[in-house]
Order: C-alpha cells, then sequence, then structure tokens
C-alpha cells in the first residue's frame, strides 16, 4: 500500500511538472487565453505561480517563477523518494 501511494505521489508530481512545462511552451505563442486547454493550465499552475511571483516579479518581460515552481516541484519530488528508500 505505501509502494502505491509513494508512486502515486510521484506520478501526480510528475504529472504537474508537465503541466509547468506545457505552459512555458504554449507562453511562446500566440494562442488564445480563452482557449480551454490553456485556460485549464492556467488555473492549475496558478496556485503555485502567484505566490513565487509575489517575491520574483517578471523581469524585463521574463517569467522566472514557473522555472522556480518547477525546481520546487523538483525538490519535494526528490525529498519524497528519500523517504521513501528511508522506508525500505
Amino acid at each position: 500500500m505505501t509502494l502505491f501511494l509513494f508512486q502515486l505521489l510521484d506520478w501526480l508530481i510528475n504529472l504537474y511538472s508537465f503541466a509547468f512545462i506545457a505552459r512555458a511552451i504554449l507562453s511562446w505563442f500566440r494562442v488564445d487565453p480563452y482557449h480551454p486547454i490553456v485556460r485549464f493550465l492556467i488555473q492549475i499552475t496558478d496556485p503555485l505561480v502567484i505566490p513565487i511571483r509575489r517575491y520574483v516579479p517578471p523581469m524585463g518581460g521574463l517569467d522566472f517563477a514557473p522555472m522556480i515552481a518547477l525546481i520546487i516541484l523538483w525538490f519535494v519530488r526528490q525529498m519524497f523518494q528519500v523517504m521513501f528508500a528511508a522506508l525500505i
């Protein structure tokens, strides 16, 4: 059961990371902000991006908040992997 929970958590973190990558790629193109997929990506990634933007605002047209969010997700994923390895 524990293995299943850690694998599920790892899968969800990976999926969330891919949402950030998709949002970053879409920001390079002119996309309709009202398109359902774009709105969905913004809705699921904003809860992590907005607090980061308070401390690291966009500079010169570059928004580093999604990249920082990806780094945070990577650290969280690594932390859970270490915790799981300690349980085995």
